[in-house]
């Protein structure tokens, strides 16, 4: 895998926790002059104290359980959409918890028909979903409820979320930057299960893989119906088919060891062909839950927020 002195410098300093401005800079060479925010405010007084506010987003008839971390301050905050992956094991919380100490407002949502929420879930459900969370962001009355400035959205997502993230992203060009933490290119999958085998080998396929990671908490759908919807829209779903729509906003792409580099990479090096100049790279030696390092993923994600809001 080809990295950029600029991630391999930037990996050290993460790792010697001595991140700062010099180190961190996208794939342009301009470096940022910014640096984490843990203290943006003072300690506010009654309304304006951090807080964690719940709700049901509406999505096409079901209500999806979700959450807000709402940063202190009168706001409005930036805020963060944080999308978790198949099934959702991780749901990277702590991550949730920094980015409001940071000054960011943060929602967190459970997709249709998983973990407990009613519906049916699906990829195309899913995709609907984000942009349904978004949407509910965007009206007048939350916004101003959650202190929280609807214009400023970043998705930050996580495997299964990462695809999503792209989805979105995509489809809304005022979504300001998208953070990818080991993306999980489902269009990009199958389309190379298939190159290797016939469809209908590469559907069982991947069917199994799906098997395997977990359905129980997903209800309405089995990984035979997932791995035909995920042929249906293979090409249309694939990260580099979604680059020149996402090529004028900062993306973060963080990759580990668990085998998903290579296809993340590609998407970084599609984005930088389409123009992108605003693409970076991080790769923390780890499993695809980033078990063992936690703070330095934490960290390298404010960093980046900083260069966006």
């Amino acid at each position: 895998m080809k990295v950029s002195m600029t991630s391999v410098w930037f990996a050290v300093c993460l790792l010697l926790g001595t991140a700062s401005s010099s180190a961190y800079a996208d794939d342009s060479g301009a470096a940022d002059d910014t640096q984490v925010k843990t203290s943006l405010l003072s300690k506010p007084e009654g309304a304006a104290k951090a807080s964690l506010e719940t709700m049901q987003i509406p999505s096409h008839g079901s209500p999806m359980n979700a959450l807000v971390y709402v940063a202190a301050g009168v706001g409005p905050h930036p805020v963060v959409i944080l999308l978790h992956g198949f099934p959702g094991n991780e749901r990277n919380l702590d991550l949730a918890q920094d980015m409001r100490q940071a000054g960011w407002d943060v929602l967190y949502f459970n997709y249709r028909g998983s973990w407990g929420p009613p519906g049916d879930f699906s990829f195309s459900h899913g995709i609907e979903d984000v942009a349904a969370a978004i949407a509910y962001l965007r009206q007048p009355e939350n916004a101003k409820r959650l202190r929280l400035d609807p214009s400023r959205i970043v998705l930050v997502g996580h495997s299964m979320g990462g695809f999503m993230a792209v989805q979105a992203a995509s489809a809304d060009s005022a979504i300001k930057g998208v953070a990818m933490i080991s993306a999980a290119d489902l269009g990009d999958a199958f389309a190379k299960m298939q190159a290797q085998s016939s469809r209908a080998q590469a559907i069982r396929k991947m069917s199994a893989g799906l098997a395997d990671e977990g359905m129980a908490p997903l209800n309405g759908c089995t990984p035979d119906g997932l791995a035909q919807e995920l042929a249906d829209h293979a090409s249309a779903w694939s990260f580099s088919a979604n680059a020149g729509a996402i090529k004028n906003r900062p993306a973060f792409v963080i990759t580990s060891d668990d085998g998903l580099a290579p296809a993340d990479d590609a998407f970084s090096s599609a984005l930088r062909q389409a123009g992108d100049m605003h693409v970076t790279n991080l790769h923390l030696p780890t499993d695809h839950a980033y078990s063992d390092q936690r703070s330095e993923l934490s960290r390298a994600l404010l960093l980046w927020l900083e260069t966006v809001k």
